[in-house]
């Protein structure tokens, strides 16, 4: 407990609440004096002596229930049997050890490290004056980047894999109740700590909440009514992907410094006066994309496809490519038509098949038929989960196409727990990347495309 009060210090003081080292020992005292056992008196204690200006009780009154809020935490593996306890071990032996670790801490109720709750604290002390929907968005973002957007596809695997492995029904369920709760509880954690209400939370002024909701919904999940409603968004989403690019490319139109042009022509005037002079930046990209359209990946595909055709002029030039067993260029397919009308007869003229997705084989054909798309200034876009069906990956084609290109971006719409399960290549391919994205939804592709443009 008493770590626990210095970090709560700690927090108070980073979110500019004026703490001394003498009022520390005074909450010290006060809690020795009154324990812990009477949650208001122990709030009163603390709130009492750590706050001396009452224009900082708002941020006492929202840190106090991150750090000391809650029923107390549930321990799934307190009462577990020995072969339960290894079976469950085994399960998470499978997963990426930052993961397992999260779900062991989950399943003991251990919840947030001492860091995450400062990481949190400090987010939520600089969100403070901002309205609902930006806090909101504020803590989603931090959620991911603390890794915690992963953990319900995490938890599904790992009940499926621990009823695969023969554990009863009885402690399979108790295991997914203590783990909803604990979830639920660090989830309130979170929101109370952003202030953010029951009404609040999934405030969204620019979107209409069903519509936000889907935006963050995993497209294996979408059902065709709710595909067709995400493809009224993505115009949207394009405008606001076009307006950020227009001001990076405005913010950065003077190009860097070039050395050697600047000395050889002050040369001639033995640098006096020494005129500078500068490479010209090409910041619109050249685009090559390369996209699975095998059933699975035909709703990602549709979507970048759309998106990147309605922000094409913020590209110099974009080459399509499709595959599912072998590779075709669809190009021409959105050289006269409207994007919408073009994805609809590339899979029309593709459909999927008795025959198995073979990106190898597809890779092999790109770089016999297709390398000229590809120079020092082309960024490569690979959409596909990488399940080459065992088939023989061409690492020396993905290689070439690598060495040729300005840099090769991934997109997989799996979760990073499932690369290089079953006949995923993606650990394979992984090196060669200059960056790997995890897009299962809508805003994380929107969110990849922002990042490549």
């Amino acid at each position: 407990m008493d770590d626990r009060i210095v970090e709560f210090i700690a927090a108070l003081r980073a979110a500019g609440v004026r703490v001394s080292i003498a009022e520390s020992e005074d909450s010290f005292r006060a809690v020795q004096q009154l324990g812990v056992i009477d949650k208001a008196a122990f709030r009163a204690a603390l709130r009492t002596t750590l706050v001396k200006d009452i224009r900082d009780f708002p941020e006492f009154d929202r840190l106090f229930p991150l750090y000391f809020g809650g029923d107390a935490p549930l321990n799934a593996l307190a009462n577990m049997n020995p072969h339960d306890r290894e079976m469950l071990e085994a399960a998470l032996e499978e997963m990426s050890r930052q993961l397992a670790d999260r779900l062991r801490r989950l399943l003991m109720g251990q919840g947030l490290t001492r860091e995450e709750l400062q990481r949190i604290a400090q987010a939520a002390a600089q969100a403070r004056d901002l309205p609902p929907e930006l806090r909101f968005w504020l803590m989603r973002q931090l959620q991911r980047e603390l890794g915690l957007d992963q953990l319900q596809r995490a938890l599904q695997e790992l009940w499926r894999q621990l009823r695969a492995a023969g554990m009863t029904p009885e402690t399979l369920a108790r295991l997914r109740q203590v783990a909803a709760a604990n979830q639920q509880a660090m989830q309130d954690e979170l929101e109370r700590a952003f202030g953010l209400t029951e009404e609040q939370r999934p405030v969204n002024r620019r979107y209409p909440r069903s519509d936000y909701d889907l935006l963050r919904r995993p497209f294996h999940t979408l059902t065709p009514a709710e595909i067709a409603q995400l493809r009224q968004q993505v115009r949207r989403l394009a405008a606001r992907l076009r307006s950020r690019a227009a001001l990076r490319q405005k913010r950065g139109k003077a190009g860097t410094l070039d050395p050697k042009t600047t000395l050889r022509t002050s040369l001639k005037t033995y640098g006096v006066p020494m005129e500078l002079h500068w490479r010209k930046r090409h910041l619109k990209p050249k685009l090559a994309l390369i996209c699975d359209i095998s059933t699975s990946m035909r709703p990602v595909a549709d979507f970048l496809l759309r998106l990147m055709y309605e922000l094409q002029d913020q590209v110099s030039r974009t080459r399509s490519f499709a595959f599912i067993n072998d590779l075709q260029e669809i190009s021409a397919d959105f050289a006269h038509t409207r994007p919408e009308t073009a994805i609809m007869g590339v899979l029309d003229r593709m459909p999927p098949g008795h025959y198995n997705t073979d990106l190898g084989s597809s890779l092999a054909t790109f770089c016999r038929e297709y390398l000229d798309a590809v120079d020092r200034r082309t960024t490569v876009i690979i959409l596909g989960d990488a399940r080459n069906n065992y088939n023989n990956p061409r690492l020396d084609c993905f290689e070439l196409i690598r060495s040729r290109a300005r840099r090769v971006i991934w997109l997989n719409p799996e979760p990073t727990w499932q690369w290089g399960s079953g006949d995923s290549d993606m650990p394979l391919y992984q090196p060669y990347c200059a960056s790997v994205h995890q897009v299962s939804n809508l805003a994380e592709l929107a969110e990849a495309v922002d990042e490549i443009l």
